[in-house]
């Protein structure tokens, strides 16, 4: 036995001194470490390891389904001692009781360890894992309890290939920012193994040279991450091409079904993108929360998920950057996280079988260790901008679990509609909140004569819509009967209890031979920004600005006040502070340089190019107010050259449509409420702002106080709110002035 011994001499606390004291090494190591407490200056317990994430994830009730060659994997939320995870430490039985004869490997670069079974699983059988306290970390400390989950297999041998189920950045973007990653997610678990830089590669194509990288993988999120080895990122301006091969297999070693395959046989994944000339320094936000923030009487067997503004990087999101207290006890709750890059939301999910305990107060929090694919921390709600800040939120549990299964409450297209435009994403709305992990293309897919459309499947917690998109650019196949099912029962979609929906949802629909209104608006490397200025400028007055996204303008830095990002102020003054959450680019003088004004020119022209295609739609003549109408999508053309939003609430009501436009086309100018009546634009029915377009021939105004939705691009510029004003006015969208200046007071920009 070790007699070694540590002696502490605690600093004082609120009253008086404590005295010297002497610990055996033993001891504490057996506490899980030692060291000194960051505020007190005293010993305090190191953080014992954690089991991260699993595959099968672990989950109540267990996963089912699953492949009977499947290769068990845990992910470690340290580096781990490889010689510690053996087949006794790292264990497998199938059923409970019936040990199964495998082999452990540990991968160090992903913190991974595999179990492969020296035989198939017996079908249709519940199976135990178990990680015991044997297993170390790097520095010697063990877990201090047991792991272990279970799942449930397959009636038969798994043979269907993986695919990509979505990629950051998607097939075809422009203005990428040069220091994003690459990330790609995957229908099933992968074999972490088979994934290299040999098998993940990303070339420049411009130049046909190949980019040094790094990959790694987030089991959790089953999403593989490219990182670029330049410190710089990749360069500005530039078509890539991102390849993944067929030396890729999920778990059972079956190999990529990529989008260049001819099934059955397997086929490579290829998709390209084209960066922009600036680097992305927006922070990501949390959008929304479920639960959320101060509710009552949720379920105990509900799952806690975070939706975020921009693509995140899964590896940043773990069972340490992403806890739950439970505050009566202050004790933490044990849980496995996971990532769904297509609904871009984490989801902590207690390890307890029977979740959270009743009637108790929790507290969720994500740190600041939590990043979007550019490396950005989070600017959560505890944040002072323009620095990082972590999001924290609490809620209470019921006496109950929740046992409703949830329902789908609309459609679109409609069930035998006919006509529809070819680009038009298939959606569906849920009575409530989803589990984003559950809505795959393998639950919610569109088949045209019994053959599967290939596509992408995205959800949207805040308006609970999930959406089909077809992959091909150009949309469906014209003239072409399409028929949509979303999928029920154990392995079909569920929401955030585990209640699957009760019956198979299943609609059909008829294309057209036109595109959609909307394919062809493209803001490119404008979409960065909150604000642009043209070549006059932007100003803030007050001290409660905040602009989501890139501030920009092709005017001298000295024509930008009352404003600061991270890296620079920009004239402010003791009543006039406004924040950037991402970048200003100006032109020079310092701190603005050539290549600022660069990327801020590009920006203008991109932003021109969206204005020319929105003047140019077909006109759809209507009365210039605005207010207390409710609008379907389409195109709207202000017959005396002016709207206005001043009479009423604008409601924009999307019918059930994710991918619903609305573009409105005014000669001269906007006008959103009076100085002394708040007006607002509401969307409905799975309407996003994103979707909604301001082509004012002049110049816009958004009155003090009100709330303004959509892209507003004006010549002559756009003002919010009056000098003097405290009350907060906000737009979720963009304001873009082409020529002339964007004036700000007490102003929330949250570009969408």
């Amino acid at each position: 036995m070790n007699t070694s011994t540590r002696t502490f001499r605690l600093s004082r606390i609120s009253r008086g001194w404590l005295p010297a004291f002497t610990l055996p090494l033993a001891l504490l190591a057996a506490c899980g470490g030692s060291g000194l407490d960051p505020i007190l200056g005293t010993p305090s317990v190191a953080r014992a390891p954690m089991v991260s994430a699993t595959t099968p994830i672990s989950a109540t009730p267990s996963v089912t389904g699953v492949a009977s060659t499947v290769r068990p994997t845990v992910t470690f939320d340290r580096a781990m001692t490889a010689s510690s995870i053996t087949p006794t430490s790292f264990s497998l039985a199938c059923p409970a009781g019936a040990p199964v004869t495998a082999a452990v490997s540990y991968d160090a670069a992903t913190r991974t360890a595999t179990l492969t079974p020296a035989a198939a699983l017996p079908a249709s059988t519940t199976c135990v894992a178990n990680v015991s306290t044997a297993v170390l970390d790097s520095t010697g400390f063990a877990m201090v309890s047991p792991y272990t989950w279970s799942f449930v297999t397959a009636q038969a041998v798994d043979t269907t290939r993986p695919t990509v189920t979505f990629g950051v950045p998607a097939n075809g973007t422009t203005g990428v920012a040069t220091n994003t990653v690459i990330t790609a997610s995957f229908s099933e678990a992968m074999a972490p193994a088979t994934l290299s830089d040999t098998s993940f590669t990303v070339v420049n194509t411009t130049l046909n040279t190949p980019v040094a990288g790094t990959v790694s993988y987030s089991a959790a999120a089953r999403t593989a991450t490219f990182t670029p080895t330049a410190p710089g990122g990749l360069p500005s301006s530039t078509v890539y091409t991102v390849t993944l091969s067929t030396a890729l297999t999920d778990v059972a070693g079956n190999a990529l079904a990529g989008n260049t395959a001819v099934a059955p046989a397997a086929g490579a994944e290829v998709w390209s993108f084209t960066t922009s000339a600036a680097a992305d320094t927006t922070r990501p936000t949390v959008t929304f929360g479920v639960p959320a923030n101060g509710s009552t009487g949720v379920a105990t067997n509900t799952l806690i998920t975070a939706s975020f503004s921009e693509a995140m990087a899964p590896a940043t999101l773990s069972a340490t950057s992403f806890t739950v207290v439970n505050t009566t006890l202050n004790t933490p709750v044990a849980g496995t996280v996971s990532y769904s890059a297509a609904a871009r939301t984490a989801t902590f999910t207690p390890t307890a079988p029977t979740g959270l305990a009743a009637s108790t107060v929790y507290r969720a929090t994500l740190s600041t260790a939590v990043t979007d694919v550019a490396g950005n921390a989070l600017a959560g709600n505890t944040a002072v901008l323009p620095a990082a800040g972590p999001e924290v939120w609490s809620f209470t549990t019921s006496a109950a679990a929740d046992t409703t299964a949830p329902t789908v409450t609309a459609i679109s297209p409609a069930d035998g509609s006919t006509g529809t435009c070819l680009s038009t994403p298939v959606s569906a709305t849920f009575s409530e909140p989803m589990d984003p992990a559950t809505v795959t293309p393998a639950n919610f897919g569109v088949t045209a004569g019994g053959t599967a459309v290939t596509g992408i499947v995205s959800y949207d917690a805040p308006t609970r819509v999930a959406t089909f998109t077809p992959s091909n650019t150009a949309g469906f196949s014209p003239s072409t009967a399409l028929v949509v099912t979303v999928r029920s029962g154990a392995t079909g979609v569920r929401d955030l209890a585990g209640n699957p929906l009760a019956t198979d949802r299943v609609w059909n629909f008829t294309t057209g031979t036109q595109p959609c209104l909307g394919s062809s608006i493209n803001l490119a490397t404008a979409a960065a920004y909150g604000a642009f200025g043209g070549g006059a400028g932007v100003t803030n007055q007050g001290v409660n600005t905040v602009i989501g996204g890139n501030l920009g303008t092709t005017a001298a830095c000295t024509l930008v006040t009352g404003l600061h990002d991270a890296s620079n102020v920009y004239t402010e003054t003791p009543l006039n502070i406004g924040v950037v959450n991402g970048s200003i680019q100006c032109g020079p003088p310092a701190p603005g340089t050539t290549t600022s004004l660069d990327v801020a020119t590009q920006a203008r022209a991109d932003a021109q190019t969206a204005y020319n295609t929105l003047a140019a739609l077909p006109p759809n003549p209507t009365a210039g107010q605005l207010g207390g109408l409710t609008l379907a999508p389409g195109v709207y053309t202000a017959a005396g050259g002016t709207f206005d939003i001043t009479s009423g609430d604008l409601v924009l009501d999307a019918q059930g449509n994710a991918g619903a436009v609305w573009v409105f086309q005014s000669a001269a100018a906007l006008t959103v409420g009076l100085p002394a009546t708040v007006r607002s634009v509401r969307l409905i029915n799975g309407a996003q702002a994103k979707n909604v377009w301001w082509q004012v021939g002049s110049a816009a105004r958004i009155n003090d106080g009100s709330t303004m939705v959509g892209t507003i691009i004006a010549p002559a510029g756009v003002t919010v709110s009056t000098a003097g004003q405290t009350v907060q006015t906000t737009l979720i969208g963009r304001a873009i002035g082409l020529t002339a200046s964007v004036t700000l007071v007490n102003t929330t920009i949250v570009a969408p």
